[in-house]
This record gives C-alpha cells, structure tokens and sequence, in this order.
C-alpha cells in the first residue's frame, strides 16, 4: 500500500511492516503458507484424478489384452527406459577403431542415422537450421500439416518455443525429443533450458 508505483517494490524485500499493510488491503489474514479450507477443497482433484487414473488403466489393460507387443512397446516408451538391444556400444568401439576426424555435428548425424531405426521414440527439431546442425536424419520424416505422422519437427525461428514444446513433450512421456540449434541462440531460450534442468526432463539440446 505505501510501496505500490515505487521502485522499492521492485528490487528489496518489502519489511514486515508493509507486508502486513498489504494483508490488510487484500483482505487476506490467514496465517503465511496456509491454504484455507475453502480454497483446498475447490481446488482439490485427488477424487477427480483417481477417476481417470482407473478409467486410463482399465483401457489400457483392455488394449493390452488385444495389442500384447504394441502394449509393451508403449510401456517401455512411457517410462522413458532405452530398448535392451540397443546396439548404442558396438556404435562406440567402431567410432573408436575408425578415429576419424570429423565435425561434431557430423559425427552427431552419423550417431542419429545408426541409433534412429533403433529409437522410434525419438522426435527430432530445429529452430530454422537443420541443413546446418545435421539434425535430419536418413529416417526423419517431418510433421507437417497434411503429414502427421513424421518424426521431425520444423519450428521456425522460435528456438524458446522449440525449448517448452521440447519439455512438454518430455513431461508427457513416450517420445524423446531432442532440438537443435546453433550455441549462441541458446540465450533465446535460457528459461526452457533451465526448466528441463530443474524438472530433470531427457530433452536433447543440440548446439552446434
């Protein structure tokens, strides 16, 4: 109430004072980190979420029973575990016995060319730079609107928006995306970055 319009409420902690001021002015005198009742209670979805939580696992169970193989597949993907026949080290000993030297955006194509058959789940992108960052693969295939069903997004010259749409996908489950664009551009995209960090999300960001 004293503060408001200043630039003190700004940059410094406002005082005990001011924030019981405010307290007052917003009507609010519950005790600091207590949820009223009321207010739990409409927010409250644990019953909600349980009924969906069941409805999900009964349809699951059912698709299961119908698609055993597929119904594993989406498993797997859904708790982000790798499949066991992965040929990911028999990829390292030939890199080692060739040694060569190349770019490593080149060496990060030949990685995606070997491990994509392999990886179904993974769902690649660019922020406008796939020619260079080498992150099309021989097997990517992009979404686009009459085209669905691809594994390669486009996202333009948004590199923050390819960053949250990258988290959600991850948070979401099933898919492992991974976006690409060049190093500098990153401090476009600081927040999305960190946000994967702190949620501890496997979203792959390629800068080259």
């Amino acid at each position: 109430p004293n503060k408001q319009g200043k630039e003190e409420c700004h940059g410094a902690a406002l005082g005990d004072d001011e924030v019981a001021a405010a307290r007052v002015q917003l009507d609010w005198p519950h005790a600091p980190f207590h949820v009223p009742e009321a207010i739990y209670q409409g927010w409250d979805a644990t019953a909600r979420g349980a009924e969906l939580e069941q409805a999900w696992e009964t349809r699951l169970a059912r698709y299961a029973e119908a698609f055993p193989a597929e119904a594993a597949e989406l498993k797997r993907r859904l708790k982000g575990e790798l499949p066991s026949d992965l040929g990911s080290e028999a990829l390292v000993e030939q890199a080692q016995e060739k040694a060569e030297s190349i770019a490593s955006r080149k060496a990060s194509l030949a990685c995606l060319n070997a491990l994509g058959p392999q990886l179904p789940e993974l769902l690649g992108g660019s922020a406008d730079l796939a020619p260079s960052n080498l992150t099309f693969w021989s097997g990517a295939k992009a979404i686009a609107k009459d085209a669905p069903g691809g594994n390669y997004l486009h996202y333009g010259v948004r590199e923050f928006g390819m960053g949250a749409i990258m988290n959600g996908i991850a948070v979401h489950g099933g898919f492992v995306p991974y976006g690409a664009t060049f190093l500098t551009f990153m401090e476009y995209m600081h927040n999305a970055v960190r946000m994967a960090a702190i949620m501890n999300q496997q979203a792959i960001y390629v800068f080259t």
